[in-house]
């Protein structure tokens, strides 16, 4: 390829875009991640029924359950992403949807009484039924923040 070739390539548009676009991508998604880690490590804080101990002991409904709580943060979030135009945007957004659905799973764990008993005994339906619940919550956080 001839040097004036690989400087056509280089120039066109497409390239162009995506120099411009990807670090934006990179930064928007290192952030939004950031926010799912940090919504998580609160979450697990703050739950009843500590479910990073129980996992590590190998207690299954425990790991279904912590999986419910990142999927039921990043669907918010990622809905968080698509609709937010910048950095501040998405720090805004996600911050208010990570704390507005911290506080709906700890409305589902009241509601939901008996639920970490259960799952500190290892029983995977009461975990199924929370994570339905917590998934449930983010579907609608989800949808409350496209307008």
């Amino acid at each position: 390829m001839d040097p004036s070739s690989l400087t056509n390539v280089l120039s066109s548009p497409e390239v162009q875009a995506f120099a411009s676009g990807f670090p934006v991508m990179v930064m928007h998604l290192a952030l939004t991640l950031a926010l799912l880690v940090v919504g998580a490590a609160v979450y697990a804080m703050l739950s009843p029924w500590k479910e990073i101990a129980l996992i590590r002991d190998g207690n299954s409904a425990a790991a279904v359950a912590f999986a419910g709580i990142l999927m039921g943060l990043a669907v918010p979030l990622a809905v968080s992403l698509s609709v937010s135009t910048s950095v501040r945007d998405i720090a805004i957004w996600g911050v208010a949807t990570v704390v507005l659905q911290l506080f709906a799973f700890r409305v589902v764990d009241t509601l939901l009484t008996g639920l970490p008993q259960r799952i500190r005994e290892g029983e995977v339906s009461a975990a199924v039924l929370l994570v339905g619940a917590k998934l449930a919550t983010a579907l609608i956080l989800a949808a409350a923040l496209t307008g």
